[in-house]
């Protein structure tokens, strides 16, 4: 079976990085208190009174206008039941219909939302959205020229908050339609293409600029519970990140490959949640008080195996797409995380990181398969040598408790990202030998230390007390590491068990062994001598 770097450089044909599903939230700023409704009810609106009735009016024009429209123009109403996959009945209507660059479906559902409540104190009434109430909820379900499907969902009640949910890999389809470059599809992306190169700068040029014009447009397109006035008056809708996904779909030759690859990394990669690999992928320090889960789950869906990562409110997510391709997709549910905020202007710096996530959890994988180092290598570290300028390099035996433990601490994944210092590996050497700081001293950190420069493990750049692993000292931290864990253990635990669970062949064989050790100490030791 081929190694995942061999799989993953001489096996795919396409290889594709693109914004994938895309869910934003629009809101209305202005409208987002108490006050500002109040203020846009008696100013706007010209109601000097502002009550739950006024709000009842908005709405009820809002629905005649939704009906008015769906009358002109023969666009059918469907009334969502509980439960019901609202996608899988959007797409029904669209196959049906053949609808291009307009509206092929309206949609109702009751859903939950924090909208404002109006309750009368001491003769006047005062608007809270402390709790969340099931109102209306209008679908437009569209064909958009350029982006394709897409949907807008608009509250019937105040604030009247919207959400737009559109496909980077749809539009990029429809600009290789517009251009006459011909392409096979999978469901949400590419399974060939005769320009991949112009492909994927089609993919890196959809941003803030492409999706606010959509919004634009459809805006004017479609019913809307305020009037053009009132938007013209600064109450309209600014888009913010609700959910987006950024995907990196690569297409093996071959189906097999690509079964070979994802067997490969689950067998290989089931700790990828572990908190320190987390650092590596996500880039991000994590603390024992860090909150959220970090995990890794195997999922055996049929044939399609996926292998998801959480990490606070990102998901990170590898799976075979549709049997031919690995798809490596990165959410964003909270931009926060990230150290910024939901705004649309955000997108490219999210995008940039979701990318760079992604392709860190492939090198991780490369990494992490292909370990092996030849014979020389290996000695030069569990010998003593010396250096090319005649530093005497201490030997590493492979074996010796303090040895692995400072082994295994380097593999920890930070290290890969940002370095450590003195305290920083031997707080882990420490924990891993179950000592206190006194049974190993920064003292004999610091020799450790010099042993792995001189060894070529790691390094430190001038001027400070960082140290940096090279590839060639995490290769042999990862060897060492995962002989002891996966080899040695198991074998002497195994040996030094009931011999009943041994083959028989193997424990005569260690029988043979253990009396000729008892002989020879016999001729060595003779009881007689002893006794003298």
């Amino acid at each position: 079976m081929a190694s995942i770097p061999e799989l993953l450089t001489g096996h795919v044909t396409l290889e594709v990085e693109c914004l994938d599903r895309l869910y934003l939230n629009g809101y209305i700023g202005s409208l987002a208190t108490s006050g500002g409704l109040v203020t846009f009810m008696r100013g706007q609106l010209g109601k000097p009174i502002p009550s739950p009735v006024v709000l009842g009016q908005v709405t009820e024009k809002f629905r005649e206008a939704v009906k008015a429209l769906a009358e002109q123009h023969q666009i059918p109403i469907y009334q969502f039941h509980h439960k019901e996959r609202k996608d899988d009945v959007a797409n029904k209507f669209r196959k049906q219909r053949g609808i291009r660059d307009g509206i092929v479906l309206i949609g109702v559902a009751q859903e939950k939302a924090q909208a404002f409540q109006g309750k009368k104190i001491n003769g006047r009434f005062e608007f809270t959205r402390d709790k969340t109430v099931y109102v209306n909820h209008y679908y437009f379900y569209i064909d958009d020229a350029d982006f394709g499907p897409l949907f807008i969902k608009v509250c019937s009640y105040a604030p009247w908050g919207t959400k737009l949910c559109l496909n980077g890999h749809e539009w990029a389809k429809r600009q290789l339609d517009k251009m006459g470059i011909a392409y096979e599809a999978l469901d949400n992306g590419f399974l060939s293409c005769a320009d991949p190169k112009k492909l994927q700068e089609i993919c890196d040029s959809l941003g803030p600029e492409q999706i606010e014009a959509v919004f634009r447009k459809w805006l004017q397109g479609i019913p809307l519970p305020l009037r053009s006035e009132d938007r013209a008056a600064g109450y309209d809708w600014s888009l913010s990140i609700w959910q987006m996904e950024v995907s990196l779909t690569q297409i093996f030759d071959r189906p097999l490959r690509g079964r070979e690859f994802f067997e490969e990394i689950i067998r290989d990669n089931l700790d990828l949640g572990r908190p320190d690999r987390v650092q590596l992928i996500f880039d991000r320090v994590v603390t024992k008080k860090t909150p959220g889960q970090f995990r890794t789950r195997v999922i055996q869906d049929g044939v399609h195996p996926s292998l998801p990562i959480n990490y606070k409110n990102f998901d990170l997510k590898q799976y075979f797409k549709e049997g031919r391709g690995c798809r490596t997709e990165g959410t964003f549910r909270n931009p926060n995380d990230f150290g910024v905020n939901k705004g649309l202007s955000n997108l490219p710096y999210l995008q940039k990181i979701g990318r760079e996530v992604n392709r860190r959890l492939l090198e991780v994988e490369r990494v992490s398969h292909n370990s092996g180092l030849s014979g020389d290598s290996i000695q030069r570290v569990v010998q003593p040598t010396v250096t090319e300028d005649g530093e005497k390099a201490p030997a590493l035996k492979f074996g010796q408790p303090r040895v692995m433990a400072l082994l295994v601490a380097l593999t920890l994944f930070q290290h890969l990202i940002d370095g450590f210092h003195n305290r920083d590996l031997r707080a882990m050497v420490v924990d891993l030998l179950g000592v206190t700081d006194d049974g190993y001293t920064a003292s004999q950190m610091t020799y450790d230390l010099r042993r792995l420069r001189l060894k070529g493990l790691i390094f430190r750049p001038p001027k400070t007390h960082r140290y940096f692993l090279t590839p060639y000292g995490w290769k042999l931290a990862r060897l060492f590491a995962r002989l002891e864990a996966r080899v040695f253990r198991p074998a002497v635990a195994m040996f030094t068990s009931n011999d009943a669970v041994l083959p028989f062949p193997l424990r005569a064989a260690l029988n043979r062994v253990d009396a000729q050790m008892e002989e020879l100490i016999y001729e060595a030791f003779p009881p007689q001598a002893m006794a003298s």
